[in-house]
């Protein structure tokens, strides 16, 4: 078997290399908008490869693809997806827009997931339901229009505050959402100072997908609350109030203080005792404590006035409040 010499070595190699050149050829090209602008991080491939390359700042790519290649696909994320044919060594494309699947998407935290994905896990409760509904606080505003959701008043003392369980007893710690006022973090106790026509939507997050964005903190839900803004054009004034009376639901039926002694007396001479009250008609009738401690009319009230406006460059929104309830 004869050696190559030195030299034929490097011609063997050279020859290859011509080979192999001659196998690959080099296209440059440039991805562009519906409005002809460049189009950054567009995926450029060979089909039914994965030679592929990424637009640059101003649209452009280079990519070395096989000679026997006949078709590029070209795409973008929000774009439809082209297929170009190779006819030389210089591509220019345009991509458009696709809408069709917007509607199917939305955005949690610093992604996107399928509408069908997070439907059941996010409640809303916009303006127009919050209208005419003469509660105290926020947190009572949502009682009984979200699923998912619990919510208990702590005492029956006017203004009190209220228990709220999403997806119900999560840990043996802190089990209170975590309240976001148009992107700040506030409190359970910190939400007071809103004006319930104020508000322009609440959201509630019930499932992990509210972690990406709020961490561990979001571990017994979020309640986003997104107040109204001001728009340009004309002052615009409004107003909001109501007045009203409460009283009790519903009064115990209970025993006078002769019905009482003389039910008192009755268990003590059948235990074999004696009678405790020997006049029980001179008792009367005694005191009925729930109509003493009890308002059959306690007044409330509640005035809330509005201004907003503004220009096409700022917008203002400004309120004030006031309620009573006895």
């Amino acid at each position: 078997m004869k050696k190559l010499s030195k030299g034929g070595l490097v011609l063997l190699m050279l020859l290859l290399s011509a080979i192999s050149w001659a196998q690959n050829k080099s296209i440059t090209g440039k991805v562009l908008d519906e409005s002809n602008a460049p189009l950054a991080g567009a995926s450029v491939t060979v089909k039914g490869t994965t030679l592929g390359a990424n637009t640059n700042d101003q649209g452009g790519f280079t990519l070395s693809v096989p000679a026997t290649a006949k078709t590029l696909v070209v795409s973008s994320l929000g774009y439809a997806t082209r297929e170009v044919a190779i006819s030389g060594n210089s591509i220019s494309v345009s991509l458009s827009r696709s809408i069709s699947n917007l509607d199917e998407v939305v955005v949690v935290g610093y992604g996107t997931q399928k509408k069908v994905n997070v439907t059941g896990a996010i409640s809303s409760v916009r303006a127009r339901d919050l209208e005419n509904v003469p509660n105290g606080r926020i947190e009572q505003t949502l009682q009984g229009r979200v699923s998912g959701v619990t919510i208990l008043q702590n005492s029956g003392q006017p203004g009190s505050g209220s228990t709220i369980r999403v997806r119900g007893i999560t840990t043996f710690n802190n089990n209170e959402p975590l309240w976001v006022v148009d992107g700040v973090v506030v409190d359970a106790g910190g939400i007071g100072y809103l004006n319930q026509s104020d508000i322009e939507s609440i959201e509630v997050l019930k499932d992990a997908t509210s972690a990406s964005i709020y961490g561990t903190r979001a571990a017994a839900g979020v309640i986003l609350v997104t107040t109204k803004k001001g728009k340009s054009g004309k002052l615009s004034v409004s107003y909001n109030g109501f007045y009203g009376t409460s009283a009790p639901a519903k009064m115990l039926e209970l025993l006078n203080a002769s019905q009482y002694a003389t039910l008192m007396n009755e268990r003590s001479v059948a235990g074999g005792g004696a009678v405790l009250y020997s006049d029980v008609a001179s008792l009367g009738v005694g005191t009925d404590w729930q109509k003493a401690i009890f308002n059959n009319s306690a007044p409330r009230y509640l005035h809330e006035v509005s201004l907003s406006g503004g220009s096409e460059k700022s917008t203002f929104y400004m309120s004030a409040g006031i309620q009573d309830q006895t």
